[in-house]
């Protein structure tokens, strides 16, 4: 019997062995280079998502740092996400910084409970289309959440909706600041270029370095952090208990299962991708347990929900990076940035941060899957889009539930389509081999073939179910079973190709085991499977049943029938 593995095994047990110097040296490079990506990015969502710009560098380094220590990969890198930044900013206007503490560590309370029931095989089966409906519709919501400051607008507040936020937007087109705009522009073409010149060094992080420079000497007037944010403290920010209450409990409980979720299958799907890139694979739920610490101490130190991320942890890859001491060296450099260089983030404009995360919103939009998925069957492109139009125009938390409901039964119905319960009449003056299907497409030809079995036969039924035999299909069930002819003696159900049931399906069984009780019927099963087999067991529908009344294939059952059941033994078994 294979032996499970352990839900808790961190891969940096055994990620030292053989371990050289040279990797040593990629390692710490590597996570030089990803603390560099990392930095302007945990700032801008920090800023994106309505908090101070350090409570980012807060969640990179401490959810970096317990993430690698903890993690089931040899390579993911964990901080603050994209995915996350409309959720973090409705509880923090709601809530304000303090409900933001409580929903992280929250989250991450609900990320260990996912890896201890052993949910991470789960997770990574979610359907592909709700994945890309929701990526798509956050990308959409991030590039249109940086306009403003991109443009230099001077709008006011913005509305939170979506619409309302472009009819500000339209309004404000007479107070886009050309200066501003022209900054923003040249970060954005850094970005887009710097990667055919130096592909090791982060485009993102040169156009900080030459937008602040510009800023700086020319462009005073053009706002800048330091303006937005006069205070940046440089140094770590000491642990904080919030003040959890029922009322808060209740109030965040949502939107923390909703970046639960969202933390989990961001991170298993990087896991995944990074795992083909190394030739290894990660521990799912190990990894889950160890987002789950890492959320919650990102919460109790000031910072936002943290999950893998898939840019810094390919970049990771691609610099060398094979140990979790690889996102140890990021946690570090981000914590010598804090101490020692935070004065100069004053500098970057806030236009150069939105180009920053309008790149982000491009690489997250995966509109190449998208077109694709239109393309698929349409069940698929109605989860798809509704998932997509919900995440963009009503709620994110919404968008999952409604994507996951939709997706649910329409997979009820597809599965419902491939059970099927057919009905088959027996001649026992023939034996066995003259077993017909009568359907509604074939019965003229039966008529034809066999036009005197059916005034031989009413006194012996057989049923087939073929599929998973479950709540989708138990009506179809019932349905074939009120056409049992009033002279039937012996009801045989072939279960060969049901591979498992559900409560419905066993609700359905025991109607039947009482109607043939009622009517004196003889039921007998053939060819039940492990699954099914233990839910009837467990269920005390076995005893009703009578496990003398199962047998292992049709055969042992007819046989039986013929030798055992009065009126029932074949005149002749050559005619």
């Amino acid at each position: 019997m294979k032996q499970e593995s352990p839900i808790f095994s961190p891969k940096i047990r055994s990620a030292f062995k053989k371990y050289s110097f040279e990797q040593f040296i990629k390692d710490l490079s590597a996570g030089f280079i990803v603390a560099i990506i990392a930095l302007p990015l945990s700032i801008a969502l920090a800023i994106a998502s309505n908090v101070p710009p350090e409570r980012g560098i807060y969640t990179a380094i401490i959810a970096g740092f317990l993430a690698s220590v903890f993690g089931g990969s040899r390579v993911l890198i964990s901080g603050p996400s994209a995915s996350f930044m409309v959720i973090v900013f409705g509880v923090v206007n709601s809530h304000g910084l303090e409900g933001m503490f409580i929903v992280t560590v929250m989250a991450g309370l609900f990320l260990v409970l996912f890896g201890l029931l052993r949910l991470g095989n789960v997770i990574k089966i979610i359907p592909y289309p709700i994945v890309t409906g929701f990526t798509s519709g956050i990308a959409v919501i991030i590039f249109t959440s940086q306009i403003k400051d991109f443009f230099g607008m001077t709008t006011g507040a913005l509305p939170p909706e979506f619409i309302g936020k472009w009819t500000a937007y339209f309004k404000g087109i007479p107070t886009v600041d050309g200066p501003t705009l022209a900054v923003g522009v040249v970060a954005l073409a850094i970005m887009l270029i710097w990667p055919r010149i130096n592909a090791k060094i982060p485009g993102a992080f040169i156009a900080l370095i030459i937008t602040s420079v510009v800023v700086k000497l020319w462009l005073k007037d053009v706002p800048t952090i330091g303006s937005a944010f006069s205070d940046l403290p440089s140094s770590f920010a000491p642990i904080h208990f919030p003040v959890i209450t029922v009322d808060k409990i209740q109030a965040l409980a949502a939107p923390a299962l909703a970046i639960a979720f969202l933390a989990s299958m961001e991170t298993l799907l990087s896991a995944v991708v990074s795992d083909g890139m190394i030739g290894d694979r990660h521990h799912s739920n190990t990894e889950l347990i160890a987002q789950g610490i890492a959320n919650i101490g990102a919460g109790l130190f000031g910072g936002l929900p943290a999950t893998g991320a898939m840019a810094r942890s390919a970049a990771n890859i691609k610099n060398g990076g094979r140990t979790p001491l690889a996102g140890i060296f990021h946690a570090v450099v981000l914590l010598i940035v804090l101490l020692f260089l935070m004065p100069l983030a004053k500098l970057i404009p806030l236009t150069a941060l939105a180009a920053v995360l309008i790149i982000v919103s491009y690489n997250m939009s995966e509109w190449r899957s998208f077109r694709s998925l239109l393309k698929s069957p349409k069940s698929d492109v109605i989860v798809l889009l509704l998932t997509f139009l919900m995440t963009v125009f009503v709620d994110l938390v919404m968008a999952i539930q409604i994507g996951m409901l939709v997706a649910t039964l329409l997979f009820m119905k597809r599965m419902s389509d491939v059970s099927n319960v057919r009905v088959r009449k027996m001649s026992l003056e023939a034996g066995l081999e003259n077993a017909y299907d009568e359907s509604e497409e074939d019965s003229d030809v039966i008529d034809e073939q066999w036009p005197s079995v059916k005034k031989k036969v009413d006194h012996v039924v057989i049923y087939e179910i073929s599929g998973p035999f479950f709540f989708g299909a138990a009506d179809k069930f019932l349905s074939a079973m009120e056409n049992m002819g009033k002279k039937t003696r012996v009801l045989i159900i072939k279960m060969k190709h049901v591979p498992s049931m559900d409560a419905t399906a066993l609700h359905a069984f025991s109607k039947i085991v009482r109607l043939c009780r009622k009517k004196s019927v003889r039921l007998l099963l053939t060819g039940v499977q492990e699954q099914p087999l233990a839910a009837m067991k467990n269920s005390g529908l076995l005893e009703h049943i009578g496990e003398e009344n199962i047998f292992a294939g049709l055969g042992d059952a007819i046989d039986y029938v013929q030798e055992n059941i009065p009126g029932c033994k074949p005149k002749d078994k050559n005619v």
